[in-house]
């Protein structure tokens, strides 16, 4: 059950759905994530992002995913999110990452597609799966987005070799208010010129029936939800916590989130691959 990004994205976008793309902070969130995917039969991606690195080494994140994969009878892929170099994209294939992403989207398109190549290849030498970004996708309170626009997304899919094309559409990362637009047309412009599964940063912020109708009417086949899962993880913690203000032991307080955050994932990874052709809505 060990699975590449190509591996799930591939009957994704034959079937009509999208894959949850599921940001990891700790080993309970992961946790509660693979059994989501599991108890449903569906594939999940858990993504060690930035700030979980700076947290977690990359060798434990590996070994980590690696053993909920392996455990797990449903596919699981353990991404790298917002590879910032070549060196650390390799660091993760090294440390059995299946798949990662290179962010060049801060780059000259040029550049972009000179190092995402260069990525591209070294993950498929290895058997792992390559996702690349154009335009930027932006920050709710800070950074603005870029759009991407058609005619660079064609020629980054095509020149890279990438196996998902992450874009901006109006989707912005770390939106908690569920407020983010997305410019169908602009997707459905992109769509028309390239033949990749298309990745949607920022999920958290697009509202959920926009979600559902982007995953199973477009070509949008991984989509990234965090923040979301990060608020949940939070609210869920502060029941816990009121219901008995006395507990202190680590281990009962976060074994106390694992299955609520798990029935919550389950929904949320549902709602992505209901109405495709190969699953029952």
């Amino acid at each position: 059950t060990v699975a590449t990004l190509s591996d799930v994205l591939g009957p994704a976008l034959e079937q009509g759905y999208a894959v949850a793309g599921l940001v990891v902070l700790g080993w309970e969130d992961a946790r509660a994530y693979a059994r989501a995917g599991e108890r449903e039969s569906l594939p999940v991606i858990l993504q060690a992002g930035p700030s979980c690195r700076r947290h977690t080494p990359l060798p434990v994140l590996g070994t980590m995913f690696g053993m909920l994969a392996e455990s797990s009878s449903a596919p699981i892929v353990a991404h790298l999110d917002h590879g910032s170099s070549v060196e650390e994209c390799r660091e993760a294939i090294e440390c059995g990452f299946t798949s990662v992403m290179y962010d060049g989207s801060r780059l000259p398109l040029e550049e972009n597609i000179r190092i995402t190549s260069e990525v591209v290849s070294l993950a498929h030498s290895e058997g792992a799966s390559c996702e690349g970004e154009i335009g930027f996708v932006g920050y709710s309170s800070g950074e603005p987005s870029a759009a991407t626009r058609p005619e660079d997304a064609a020629r980054f899919a095509e020149e890279t070799g990438v196996d998902a094309v992450a874009v901006s559409v109006g989707n912005v990362h770390l939106d908690s208010t569920r407020s983010s637009a997305i410019d169908m047309d602009a997707l459905r412009a992109i769509e028309s010129v390239t033949d990749v599964p298309l990745v949607l940063h920022g999920g958290s912020g697009i509202p959920e029936a926009r979600r559902v109708e982007i995953a199973r009417e477009t070509a949008v086949c991984k989509m990234n939800i965090g923040t979301e899962l990060r608020m949940e993880f939070g609210d869920i913690l502060r029941r816990t916590l009121e219901r008995n203000p006395r507990q202190f032991d680590r281990v009962e307080i976060l074994g106390a989130i694992e299955e609520p955050l798990t029935v919550y994932t389950r929904r949320l990874v549902q709602s992505l691959a209901a109405g495709s052709r190969g699953h029952a809505a």
